[in-house]
């Protein structure tokens, strides 16, 4: 077993596969735990949606994927984030975006060449047929997410408990709910490439939601996102070198186990604290 983990850094596209998918699941843990308690668990999945429809007009125009998809997706991640709409609410929005891009894009498709095997790919992920300019990219928008993330955290952190509060406080809400925007964009394009459009958003929710479980500061949470998802990625890759099983979906079902694990821990847990205060 251990040899035949030791044997996927002698191949040089499982090295790059392991590096731009540590990255981007780190970005996306980092970003996921405030955008679930903003309430904006499934903006990764319409904003997925929403680059798949950007690929494809790109595709039949024989445009720059990336160039593309990235401002279109940071346009409608800033819309969603932004939404004050009283008849349009967040959750009917992100639907709304969501089926209504991936509509688009399938339409495009037929009426084109069909579906080749890029656009395969974007849907459904490859991390291990990435191009050296794709990794190259990741790699580098990856750091920039990061390094951006923990320069404006106090400033993230603030306007996602209390926007009101962070308001009053003289912080510009708007203009980091852009940054907040900017970041989410670029993450949701480059994992696409990682995960595909339909699986991306287990990795902003199930860091969050399994982190969560196991602390209630926001800090702790928020390192813990960051470790888990980077562990629960190695072991889906890993599973994924040894069983020839898809990369993106050993990944989710690696966060799906534990996230089920630490459910029935805490209950166990509820259950013990409830019987011991029964007794006093």
């Amino acid at each position: 077993m251990i040899n035949e983990f030791l044997s996927m850094f002698s191949y040089s596209f499982m090295v790059k596969a392991i590096i731009v998918g540590l990255l981007i699941s780190l970005s996306s843990a980092l970003l996921g735990v405030n955008l679930v308690l903003k309430k904006y668990s499934m903006i990764g999945d319409g904003l997925s949606h929403v680059g798949f429809g950007a690929l494809a007009v790109a595709n039949v125009l024989n445009l720059a994927p990336l160039v593309v998809a990235v401002p279109v997706v940071l346009i409608v991640a800033f819309f969603l984030l932004s939404n004050d709409s009283k008849i349009l609410k967040n959750d009917a929005a992100i639907a709304l975006v969501s089926s209504s891009s991936l509509a688009i894009g399938v339409t495009i498709i037929s009426l084109s060449n069909g579906m080749n095997t890029d656009l395969y790919n974007y849907l459904f992920g490859s991390i291990l047929s990435m191009s050296q300019l794709d990794v190259i990219l990741s790699i580098i928008l990856s750091i920039i997410v990061i390094l951006l993330y923990v320069i404006f955290y106090n400033k993230i952190f603030s306007i996602t408990f209390d926007e009101n509060f962070a308001r009053a406080t003289g912080i510009n809400v708007k203009l980091y709910n852009v940054v907040l925007a900017f970041l989410t964009a670029i993450t949701i394009v480059l994992g696409m490439r990682v995960m595909g459009s339909l699986l991306i958003s287990s990795l902003i929710i199930f860091p969050s939601l399994i982190s969560m479980n196991i602390s209630k500061k926001f800090k702790s949470v928020v390192i813990l996102s960051a470790l888990i998802s980077s562990l629960c990625f190695m072991i889906g890759i890993t599973i994924s070198f040894m069983a020839s099983t898809p990369a993106g979906a050993s990944v989710v079902l690696v966060n799906l186990s534990l996230l089920i694990i630490t459910i029935i821990i805490n209950k166990i847990f509820t259950v013990k604290n409830k019987n011991k205060l029964s007794k006093i």
